[in-house]
């Protein structure tokens, strides 16, 4: 734990991502730049034609701002945290923002617990303050741990609101390419579940989420569930497999974006089939508890 508990704390960067959200962003580097952590910020333009990188450069000078010059979906995430010195990185949208404490009480877990890779936090929604629907999910999550654990284990993460070790992150490569964006982070978690690392909640941390209304639901369900039958093929074994993949043939909603979802899978294929890897037992049997405990969850539904 740091000597100072008020003061600033260098041990976490914070990376956004943001396309043609400029009012959103800026709001969030403003509140960034109040924490009393204060943070290095990255943020990675992904192609925005709303002059969000300009505004960016002229009122937070404090932010590394890189500019890729197209829109690389969840891997300007990669593209940021190669630009880290800080041992934990957490990852942040453009329409959320950690309340001040977090950041600092994320690092104090991690820093005492060298095995686990990332702790996600508590989200609250805004204006109401309400918890987002998800949080059950996280608190009631199905999977057991050691008792050193400091919160419910879980099998995957939430971008937009996980502080993570970047060493952990590098080392399995970060998010996919392949995937782009849309659903990216359960092959990055089980891929450190696989080299042995534990990933947990921690409702202590909260993040505020006010959902941007600059958002397209039946693009990003069509990536959402493309993404879905990929990592299915990619990581679980054949039975799994399968079965997923009949789940979901039976239980989207019939209409053209789940049509251009499995199109899209269904175009993906070879180079999903190239890069298979199936878990081991005991893994598997760790997502496929975790698979029934999404069926039921109210947070999780390819609408829209």
């Amino acid at each position: 734990m740091t000597d100072d508990a008020t003061g600033p704390d260098g041990r976490t960067t914070v990376v956004v991502i943001t396309r043609d959200r400029r009012p959103e962003l800026l709001r969030t580097l403003r509140t960034l730049r109040d924490l009393p952590e204060r943070p290095p910020v990255i943020v990675t333009d992904n192609g925005s034609r709303d002059g969000t990188a300009e505004a960016v450069a002229r009122d937070h000078p404090e932010v590394l701002l890189l500019r890729p010059g197209r829109n690389l979906g969840a891997i300007g995430r990669n593209l940021a945290v190669r630009h880290t010195r800080t041992p934990y990185v957490a990852f942040c949208d453009d329409d959320t923002w950690w309340e001040p404490g977090s950041l600092r009480r994320a690092a104090d877990v991690l820093d005492a617990h060298p095995a686990v890779a990332a702790v996600t936090a508590r989200i609250v929604v805004e204006p109401s303050g309400a918890e987002d629907p998800v949080v059950a999910e996280l608190r009631d999550s199905p999977l057991t741990g050691p008792d050193w654990l400091p919160g419910p284990a879980l099998g995957s993460f939430l971008a937009a609101a996980t502080v993570m070790r970047a060493d952990a992150f590098r080392s399995v490569g970060g998010f996919h390419p392949g995937l782009w964006l849309g659903g990216e982070e359960e092959l990055l978690a089980t891929d450190l579940l696989r080299r042995g690392h534990w990933l947990c909640y921690v409702p202590e941390i909260t993040i505020h989420h006010a959902a941007s209304p600059v958002r397209d639901s039946t693009h990003r369900r069509v990536l959402g569930l493309r993404n879905t039958l990929w990592f299915t093929w990619l990581r679980r074994p054949l039975p799994s497999a399968l079965r997923r993949t009949w789940y979901l043939l039976r239980t989207v909603p019939h209409d053209r974006a789940s049509a251009r979802a499995f199109a899209h899978a269904a175009a993906g294929l070879p180079w999903v089939l190239r890069q298979r890897d199936p878990v081991p037992p005991e893994l598997e049997a760790r997502l496929a508890l975790l698979e029934e405990a999404q069926r039921r969850s109210p947070a999780r539904r390819y609408v829209g």
